[in-house]
C-alpha cells in the first residue's frame, strides 16, 4: 500500500485526489420530532415483507435507517397514580417519557401501518410484528389505553423480549410509545406472516429504528 501510494505522488496525483477516491460519507440521518409520522410502516411488495417510516403529514417514506427520531423533553411526564401502570415505574412517582397514542402537534404521533398490505394476500389477512430488542439506557414499552385509561401491554422490553404485535391487513393503529430514561436507543423490529396462496412463511429483514430521548 506504501508503495502504490508513492508512485502515485510520483505521477503528479495531489493528495485531494486521493482523498476524493475514498469511500463517499454517509448522507445524515432526517430528523423528525414532530408530526403524524407511522415510525413502522409495513409492505409487501415483490415477493417481500418490508418496514420502513412514512411521514403522514408530509407523504414521505424513508429507511428506517435514513431517519432519526427525537422524543422531546415535553414528552417527560410522571407514570400516572395507578397500580396498572407499574410496568413503566413506580406509579405516581417515577417520570417517563411518552410519546403518546392521542396526537399532541408538539411531540411525535407515532403510528403502526399496515395500510399498504392488500386484503387476501396473508392468510387470516394477519401479520406478526415483533419487537425483536431495544438497546439502550432504559426500557421501551408500548401499550394503549381504553376508555376508562386502563392500559393493555402491547410490547414490554423491560419483561423480556422478543413481544409480538399482531397486526390487521389495511390497519392502521396508535398506541403510547414509553421511554424510563432518557438517551439514545436502538429499536429493532421484524414483520412475519404466512402466505394465503401458499402457506409459505415470509419475513422482514430486521429493520432498526433510531430514537433519541431528550433529557
Amino acid at each position: 500500500m506504501r508503495k502504490s501510494i508513492r508512485l502515485l505522488l510520483a505521477s503528479g496525483v495531489t493528495t485531494a485526489a486521493l482523498v476524493a477516491t475514498a469511500l463517499p460519507a454517509q448522507a445524515a440521518a432526517v430528523t423528525l420530532k414532530a408530526g403524524h409520522l407511522d415510525v413502522v410502516d409495513v409492505a409487501y411488495e415483490d415477493g417481500d415483507l418490508e418496514i420502513g417510516v412514512h411521514d403522514e403529514e408530509n407523504d414521505v417514506e424513508y429507511a428506517t435507517d435514513e431517519v432519526k427520531l427525537v422524543v422531546k423533553r415535553q414528552a417527560k411526564v410522571t407514570v400516572p397514580d395507578n397500580p396498572a401502570f407499574a410496568f413503566l415505574g413506580r406509579p405516581g412517582v417515577a417520570e417517563v417519557w411518552i410519546l403518546p397514542e392521542i396526537q399532541n402537534s408538539e411531540l411525535i404521533w407515532p403510528g403502526i401501518a399496515a395500510e399498504e398490505i392488500e386484503a387476501g394476500v396473508f392468510a387470516a389477512d394477519s401479520l406478526t410484528l415483533r419487537l425483536q430488542s431495544v438497546a439502550g439506557p432504559g426500557q421501551l414499552a408500548i401499550y394503549t389505553e381504553d376508555a376508562v385509561g386502563q392500559p393493555t401491554i402491547l410490547a414490554d422490553s423491560g419483561d423480556g423480549v422478543p413481544d409480538a404485535i399482531t397486526l390487521a391487513a389495511g390497519d392502521h393503529t396508535h398506541a403510547n410509545w414509553a421511554f424510563d430514561r432518557s438517551g439514545d436507543y436502538r429499536v429493532t423490529v421484524q414483520a412475519t406472516g404466512t402466505l394465503a396462496a401458499t402457506g409459505q412463511s415470509v419475513t422482514s429483514a430486521p429493520a432498526t429504528l433510531r430514537l433519541v430521548v431528550k433529557a
